[in-house]
């Protein structure tokens, strides 16, 4: 079994020597010694000060690396290796994953919703809506470039976007207007409604379900998702002007004169 000695493990992980000397001391990894009572370490070992590594890169400090590996291996039962683990960090709290498990290695906490992966060496570990959403919005950056080139493609890049993120109201607008600008007015719908239902309330998209709604001739529905829309944001002219409309074909005339008269003020038209 080859062995390897301090000055090869710094030169290989890069680990200071004050760090892998507080790891031995507090009994995380015992070494061998050789000639001379130099310490040589097995593979086994450079995997733990490999973990050990990535840590500090988390910017962990070596007391709180060499304290939850230590905690970390009393809370393993002999039969389990930590080879067989993925070890990271989130914030400054040390987790560990044990097969679809996620743990937090000082306390023995089980965690929800955190995504570990591993890039050049570096363990990490996120929170998987963060993940998500970041995802989502490239995605929806990719279908707002496309619109001008290839319809479909975007549509399938806000689809994209809504599958790893049901809230990305962006995303929801965008795909619901793609959708009714083809004639696809239940598909349009379904998207609008169910941003609105993912997101608890939006301005935009409560003003383009209204646009489809009175274009389907649903003037009711329409003044209603219009109200909706002005209750996000009373500053949308546009908005304004579309109940005043619905509000005169509805016959109620005081309505309708009220948001013409709020449309014309947003929109610059009135002197006062």
């Amino acid at each position: 079994m080859h062995q390897y000695g301090v000055r090869t493990v710094e030169k290989l992980l890069r680990l200071p020597r004050s760090t892998i000397r507080g790891l031995i001391k507090a009994g995380f990894v015992t070494p061998a010694r050789g000639p001379r009572g130099a310490f040589l370490f097995s593979f086994q070992d450079l995997i733990v000060l490999r973990t050990a590594w990535a840590l500090t890169q988390a910017e962990l400090s070596p007391r709180r690396i060499i304290r939850s590996l230590k905690q970390l291996r009393s809370q393993l039962p002999d039969s389990v290796p930590l080879s067989g683990l993925r070890i990271g960090a989130v914030g400054d709290r040390v987790v560990v994953q044990e097969g679809d498990t996620l743990w937090q290695a000082e306390s023995g906490q089980y965690l929800l919703a955190l995504e570990v992966g591993m890039a050049d060496g570096v363990l990490s570990v996120t929170d998987r809506r963060e993940a998500a959403k970041a995802r989502a919005e490239d995605w929806f950056s990719r279908g707002a470039v496309l619109e001008a080139l290839d319809a479909e493609a975007a549509q399938s890049a806000y689809e994209q976007a809504l599958a790893a993120d049901p809230a990305h109201s962006g995303a929801a607008t965008n795909l619901g207007r793609l959708l009714h600008l083809n004639g696809n007015f239940d598909a349009a719908e379904r998207v609008y409604r169910a941003g609105l239902s993912a997101c608890g309330s939006d301005a935009m998209l409560h003003y383009n379900l209204g646009v489809l709604l009175e274009d389907t001739g649903r003037i009711d529905e329409a003044a209603h998702a219009y109200e909706g829309a002005l209750r996000d944001d009373s500053g949308m002219a546009d908005c304004h002007y579309n109940l005043a409309r619905m509000y005169e074909a509805q016959g109620k005339p005081k309505e309708a004169l009220r948001h013409l008269a709020k449309y014309r003020r947003l929109a610059g038209e009135d002197p006062d």
